[in-house]
């Protein structure tokens, strides 16, 4: 056994928007010299994270249920160190801190039983803003024998966290029933209230990572009351202490009025919420207590005296006023939309229409993705509920025959946005939908991340550029639920898209095609696309780079085309921010690189558009960009070539070849932000260039067992809900209201069929 150490630090929790890599790469990037750490993970997600670092760390497995309270008291029972940081899985830890923290406890006499530091605090914007503790810390002093909680009460105005500050492994150990709680602020105060001495230390230790209220369940009736009934407990610990009764009591009476001013409780529960605060008020106040002038005395009193009506009515003149001076800030501003206002306001006003969906997808581009699956199964299984597509005018004349679609911005748009009881898209609706109590808001998404999304765009202003991110909360806040198609995809927008919404995790519907779809299907494709039977079809498909203003050629596709043969067929797809690709800043634009390979000669070689239209003449190149739907190329295709488009994850449900040509990988990867290394966890072979590419597919590099392995786990990972009734199980859910257990069971991917390939669908 080694020596016992100094401090243990024990991060504890569930793996909460997947803050927990952070704190573990701090931790083990430097030797922890007299540290320990053991990490209390909650459920798989944070397990897998913390055995990533092991043996460095000891990794305690708890099931996905356990609480805060549990996981702390399970770490503290490994623990060996002779102080205990309890750390949650959602914060941080300073470079060095729990080296300075170590250091300066194991000085402290065994008489002092809390050590407290400042903080500082981060959010889903910010991180390493200062607290307001370190003053209080300073004006404490650093004692070395520890200071009495009697003599520095002021100490209670601490923010409670038990992240800072760190307990005497004996405390601990001697009060672990009082404070084993999952109510952090108690244990935090308690810890205090119970230690024989503090000793102070003035420096930042801890970085307390705040959550947005909007991403976590709403608190019960019962969870309000029992911050009541926390200061109660407290009050009563501290009954013969009268400078830190006072303390506590000062907290309490504001903790109770913040909380009733700004949580938004219904009626009948604030109602008996400030009961309860107020009897305790009157029952703890202590004698020759003085209310603060102003209009904080008044809420007190108010408070003190039980009187709610007439608290709510000096809530309601405040209100007021506040409402005046915003009507005065913004009415001009809103006179612009007044008239849309009027029209949607009215709309708004009527009942919502519970046989109503409005269908939406890639920003009213017509009926593709996700959406349109989901369409196409209600048409079956709730034929009574009417879809409705918003679509542009310019995208209009391209619908399927019979499709009822509005246009945006007229009147019709509006009354069906505000009665619609489903609103489904593949990105969002605009910011001035608002979200009706009973309707339901379903985001589909349209990829599986590999690049950074959401809030995770933040450090990347080449991808953060223009965006408002307080307005991409606001629309994602009106989610109820979100379409997973693996437990990457739903851990990555738990942290990207920090809301309430519920993940379906149910597969993406618009890759069930890749099961359903015969060799009928697969052959008719092809025959759409002018593709022989026994000609390989390579569909090429880029994706966007947010540091490049426009289409820069990644291939010279001339060159490609003639290495690979006239037996081979290259299926060319820009990505759908860009313009067809007969227009310039495409893979078929002019400025593309020339043909490197072609002989000398005394004449001018063939010109780049040139040599590209002749290939298109013979079929050997055909521009792919408008069609649609994208599925289709999938079915038609023998293999996919692509850099970090999204497409891997749905082409891969095909068990075909697939090709990574990543000739700016450093550069993307460093503007754009990615969640894992593509590089190491590629579907298939991975090129760097293009001769690396064309060696690739003029071998069998492309289908070999090693990339046939390496597809297999990319399967297994990012295709794992994707089974050919995904879209079934949405309707079911979402439509029909069926309970997620009696869905049909996503079907283990052993067990799937995955549409013939073309040479399979060529011999059937």
């Amino acid at each position: 056994m080694s020596e016992t150490p100094d401090l243990s630090v024990v991060v504890h929790g569930r793996n909460v928007q997947d803050l927990l890599p952070p704190l573990l790469d701090s931790l083990d990037a430097h030797p922890l010299t007299g540290v320990e750490v053991i990490v209390a993970a909650v459920g798989d997600w944070a397990r897998e994270t913390a055995e990533r670092h092991t043996p460095a760390f000891t990794v305690l497995p708890l099931p996905d249920g356990a609480g805060d309270a549990a996981a702390r008291s399970a770490g503290a029972a490994r623990a060996r160190g002779r102080w205990l940081h309890f750390v949650h899985a959602k914060d941080g830890l300073p470079p060095g801190a729990p080296h300075t923290v170590a250091q300066h406890a194991a000085g402290l006499p065994d008489t002092v039983d809390v050590l407290l530091f400042d903080h500082v605090r981060g959010s889903w914007r910010v991180s390493g803003l200062p607290s307001p503790d370190g003053p209080r810390l300073a004006r404490a002093g650093r004692a070395e024998e520890g200071l009495a909680l009697d003599d520095r009460a002021a100490l209670l105005r601490l923010t409670p966290l038990l992240g800072n500050r760190v307990v005497r492994a004996g405390f601990w150990q001697a009060h672990e029933r009082l404070l084993t709680t999952e109510d952090e602020p108690f244990a935090a105060y308690a810890a205090l209230l119970l230690a024989d001495r503090v000793a102070c230390l003035p420096h930042p230790a801890y970085e307390d990572h705040r959550l947005r209220p909007e991403s976590l369940p709403p608190p019960t009736p019962a969870q309000r009351y029992a911050l009541v009934d926390r200061y109660e407990t407290l009050l009563c610990l501290a009954a013969d202490r009268p400078p830190v009764r006072a303390v506590l009591y000062d907290l309490m009476v504001r903790d109770c009025l913040r909380t009733f001013a700004r949580a938004g409780m219904p009626d009948d529960v604030a109602r008996e919420f400030f009961r309860r605060a107020s009897v305790t008020a009157q029952r703890h106040r202590p004698e020759g207590h003085r209310r603060p002038a102003g209009l904080e005395g008044v809420r007190r009193s108010l408070l003190e005296e039980g009187a709610y009506t007439e608290y709510r009515a000096l809530q309601a003149a405040n209100h007021a006023r506040r409402g005046v001076r915003s009507a005065v800030r913004t009415g001009r501003r809103r006179a612009g939309t007044r008239l849309r206002a009027l029209q949607y306001r009215g709309a708004l006003a009527r009942p919502v229409d519970p046989h109503l969906a409005v269908f939406s997808a890639y920003w009213n581009r017509g009926v593709a993705c996700n959406p349109a699956a989901i369409a196409a199964e209600l048409a079956e299984l709730a034929p009574s509920v009417h879809p409705v597509w918003v679509v542009t005018a310019a995208n209009a004349a391209l619908l399927p025959p019979g499709t009822d679609h509005v246009v945006p911005g007229t009147r019709r748009y509006w009354e069906v946005l505000a009665r619609a009881k489903y609103l489904v898209n593949n990105v969002n609706f605009p910011d001035a939908v608002v979200k009706r109590p009973g309707t339901v808001h379903l985001q589909t998404h349209h990829g599986t991340p590999l690049k950074r999304m959401g809030v995770d765009q933040l450090p990347f202003p080449a991808a953060a550029h223009g965006l408002n991110f307080q307005a991409l909360l606001e629309r994602v806040d009106k989610w109820d639920y979100s379409v997973s198609a693996n437990g990457h995809t739903t851990r990555m927008w738990q942290r990207a898209y920090p809301s309430r919404h519920i993940s379906l995790d149910h597969g993406y519907p618009r890759n069930d095609v890749y099961y359903t779809a015969g060799a009928a299907e697969v052959r008719a494709v092809r025959e759409r696309l002018g593709i022989a039977p026994g000609r390989r079809a390579i569909l090429y498909a880029p994706t966007h780079r947010d540091y490049e203003a426009g289409w820069t050629p990644r291939l010279d596709l001339a060159a490609l085309a003639d290495q690979l043969g006239e037996e081979t067929v290259l299926l060319v797809r820009a990505h759908y921010f860009y313009e067809s690709a007969s227009a310039p800043s495409t893979p078929f634009s002019p400025s593309a690189p020339s043909s490197t390979s072609a002989p000398s000669s005394t004449s001018a070689p063939p010109s780049p558009s040139a040599a590209l239209a002749g290939l298109r003449r013979t079929g050997r190149l055909v521009d792919v960009s408008s069609y649609e739907p994208v599925e289709e190329l999938c079915l038609a295709a023998d293999a996919l070539v692509t850099d970090y488009s999204s497409i891997m994850f749905d082409y891969a449900n095909l068990d075909r070849p697939i090709v990574i040509h990543a000739d700016d990988w450093e550069t993307y990867r460093t503007t754009r932000g990615v969640y894992f290394d593509l590089m190491a966890e590629a579907p298939g072979p991975v090129a760097r260039t293009q001769a690396e590419l064309t060696e690739i597919l003029t071998t069998d590099a492309w289908r070999d067992a090693r990339a046939a392995k390496a597809r297999t786990a990319f399967r297994r990972r990012f295709c794992e809900y994707d089974d050919g009734r995904a879209a079934e199980r949405v309707v079911r859910r979402v439509f029909l209201g069926e309970d997620e257990r009696t869905l049909p069971p996503v079907l283990p991917i052993e067990d799937r069929t995955p549409a013939p390939s073309p040479e399979e669908a060529t011999a059937s």
